[in-house]
């Protein structure tokens, strides 16, 4: 099936399909050559970009509907998903953006149509490790694309909003729960765990201080392997013990950033 005839049924059964006014946006967060990045969508007809987002089934759980759409957009499942706000500002829905965007498709735009109605979005934000990632555009967009977080786009409706909305949660998770095994290889030396923590963060770090810190949560395993390619004094590299690092998601950290 077309591009535009997916649109045109999406347009006619979705207000069957989905719950009404409400929506998920998702931030997906991935981390490469050392730079934060954010996965956007180029919308059909537009100048703008958008984060990934989507409708709710009528039968379906909002992180179950958020999975899908984490899932739609980078081919992977079982990522990490945490819901962080909700959006409800009546004026935060932009009709024209969606009329032009159903006249561009030819459909004769209806004031009544669903997709003008107002939504409320419910916001997740995704840690995911970037070389994994298969970036899909969905029927209502161009392109699917990394974007580094200081170069961000124009974004449609209040989605800028979102993403720094999704920063701050981020950040202020990073004091009670640990990062970095969605967003990182699955060895790595120290610098590359600090050069994380401090890119999300915007701020330095002292070296002793993060390794004595990151080895006092008990989360890390030191391999007899060496980072390839350099001097003889090489960092070690590491991995997560997973099984401490999910109790630690699940119980919290001690002391913050």
């Amino acid at each position: 099936m077309s591009k535009e005839k997916d649109i045109q049924k999406f347009m006619d059964e979705g207000e069957a399909m989905f719950l009404p006014s409400l929506s998920v946006d998702c931030v997906i967060f991935g981390f490469h050559d050392n730079v934060l990045k954010v996965l956007l969508l180029k919308m059909r007809h537009l100048d703008k970009w958008s984060l990934p987002g989507g409708f709710i089934l009528r039968n379906e759980h909002t992180e179950a509907a958020a999975a899908r759409v984490l899932k739609e957009r980078t081919g992977l499942s079982e990522l990490f998903l945490q819901q962080f706000h909700v959006f409800g500002e009546p004026n935060r829905s932009d009709k024209s953006i969606h009329i032009r965007s159903m006249k561009a498709e030819g459909i004769v735009p209806d004031p009544n149509h669903w997709i003008l109605k107002r939504f409320v979005t419910i916001g997740y934000y995704a840690l995911v490790e970037f070389s994994h990632v298969r970036p899909i555009p969905d029927e209502l967009s161009d392109a699917c694309e990394w974007c580094n977080l200081d170069k961000i786009p124009e974004l449609m409706m209040d989605h800028q909003q979102i993403l720094e909305k999704a920063l701050e949660a981020l950040r202020l998770h990073l004091n009670y729960q640990p990062v970095g095994y969605n967003l990182l290889p699955e060895t790595f030396t120290m610098p590359q765990l600090q050069k994380l923590y401090e890119t999300i963060l915007d701020k330095k770090l002292d070296r002793r201080n993060f390794q004595r810190k990151m080895l006092g949560y008990k989360i890390l395993k030191r391999m007899k392997e060496r980072k390839k390619g350099g001097a003889h004094k090489s960092p070690y590299l590491y991995c997560f013990d997973l099984k401490k690092y999910h109790k630690a998601l699940k119980d919290g950290l001690q002391g913050g950033w």
